[in-house]
């Protein structure tokens, strides 16, 4: 990072951290937990929506987050304590792909600041936090479908034709599984490599969820990605893209993208923590690093040429009404636009992937490629952490406006009668600008790299 930026990025990521604990201490004291899990705000306060259970552990992540910054034990009371109480029935869902969001994001932080030596010592608290991530691992591994010739995926809460290009994030639920020494036990005992699912996965991905220009079909560009992929379960063959999120299957829905650079680039971090031995089963570690890189400088190299001159995407890049925008790459973001919302919580995930891919690039001695997607993400994060994106406004309980949920479904709200969803949050972007800002945090002080494998 150049040094004239760093000030400036501290001073960002300090105004975020007062806004933050705010909004955290009006949703615990404003939410009943019997109305689910919150999901996104109206009107400035958090409402739920009943699809599936997949942001619960964003809330309580989210006060982790904060005590990790801040040192404030009142946060790590409300984590700790909502993840003892309210987190156990997703360890065990068994019924969504979302469980490297739930359960690694509050689990895995409580056991990570505990290996950090930042929380006391006590073995039956670890093994608590332990015994949960390794059962939530292999219960996400155990949503299995098999391809034609050879492989498999984690299906989607859709079901087992569906492969969604979100749950390239929840393999860290199976890379901390491993690195636990858990496996998943199946008939006749048979013992199942959660590192063996979590490669196919991230390969089945790689192969039909994001395009690199090579003519897969009309509408490949190289980087771009589908939300799902759609597979025939009689024979496990591969049948067509899909989106349930997106504006349509040979468009990009940007937050989409956004899951696959982040979790690309975390998995290339996760593989350099193993031993070469434990990688050959697999096809070996020069193999799975070269799929693993390629789908993660694709899909990031996609995203800077597709988002706003500030690294802010619109919500999808098929998007109809950006045509009525103009030259909307060259200039910066316009969340209040009447055409077509952005999406910060796209920019969040995405940021932390841009940063991660350039510092891993940079340990690889490949200093101009890691300083660009460096420079990309720290763009995106300064962005976001100043308005109109940054809300601190003490009333509104959401931290990063501007978010959108699911743009053909309507459910995101249009302030004023308009058409275009804006001044909203929800609680992935909101945990994920927290997430980007300890990373930022940590890297500027020259303090332990936030990972969930050491």
């Amino acid at each position: 990072m150049e040094a004239k930026q760093e000030p400036t990025l501290r001073a960002s990521i300090s105004r975020m951290w007062q806004a933050s604990a705010a909004k955290i201490l009006s949703l615990e004291a404003s939410w009943a937990t019997q109305s689910g899990s919150p999901v996104f705000t109206i009107g400035g306060h958090y409402t739920a929506r009943g699809w599936t259970e997949w942001t619960q552990g964003f809330q309580y992540g989210s006060a982790i987050l904060q005590y990790d910054a801040t040192d404030d034990g009142a946060f790590l009371e409300i984590g700790r304590k909502g993840t003892v109480e309210k987190m156990a029935v997703h360890v065990t869902h068994v019924g969504v792909h979302d469980h490297g969001f739930n359960n690694v994001s509050t689990y895995g932080n409580l056991l990570r600041l505990m290996s950090e030596g930042r929380l006391p010592a006590d073995t039956w608290e670890q093994r608590f936090y332990e015994l949960a991530l390794m059962c939530s691992g292999a219960v996400q591994a155990a949503r299995w479908s098999t391809i034609h010739g050879g492989g498999g995926y984690l299906y989607s809460f859709n079901g087992p034709h569906s492969l969604f290009v979100d749950t390239i994030r929840s393999l860290r639920a199976l890379a901390v599984s491993h690195r636990l020494g858990h496996v998943l036990m199946g008939e006749n005992d048979s013992r199942i490599s959660l590192l063996g699912r979590l490669i196919a996965h991230a390969d089945a991905t790689a192969k039909y969820g994001v395009y690199y220009g090579e003519g897969r079909d009309f509408y490949d560009v190289r980087g771009r990605t589908a939300h799902e992929s759609i597979f025939n379960r009689n024979d496990g063959r591969y049948r067509c893209p899909g989106t349930q999120q997106g504006y349509a299957p040979f468009s990009t829905w940007t937050r989409g993208l956004a899951w696959a650079m982040c979790g690309y680039a975390e998995q290339l971090e996760f593989l350099d923590t193993l031993p070469d031995a434990e990688l050959e089963p697999w096809g070996g570690r020069a193999a799975v690093t070269a799929m693993m890189r390629k789908a993660a400088e694709a899909t990031c190299d996609f995203y800077i040429d597709n988002s706003a001159a500030d690294g802010v995407p619109y919500w999808d890049t098929g998007a109809p009404g950006l045509e009525k925008l103009g030259d909307w790459r060259g200039r910066a973001s316009d969340p209040f636009n009447q055409h077509e919302p952005v999406d910060s919580s796209a920019a969040a995930i995405g940021a932390q992937g841009l940063l991660r891919l350039g510092v891993w690039l940079r340990k690889k001695g490949e200093t101009a490629a890691g300083d660009r997607y460096w420079q990309a993400g720290v763009k995106t994060a300064t962005a976001l952490l100043s308005e109109p994106y940054l809300s601190t406004d003490v009333s509104h309980q959401g931290l990063l406006l501007h978010a959108v949920y699911h743009r053909p479904n309507g459910w995101d709200a249009m302030p004023g009668g308009g058409t275009v969803p804006r001044g909203e949050s929800c609680m992935w972007g909101d945990y994920h600008l927290r997430e980007l800002g300890l990373y930022l945090q940590r890297v500027l002080d020259g303090g332990p790299y936030l990972t969930f494998w050491s």
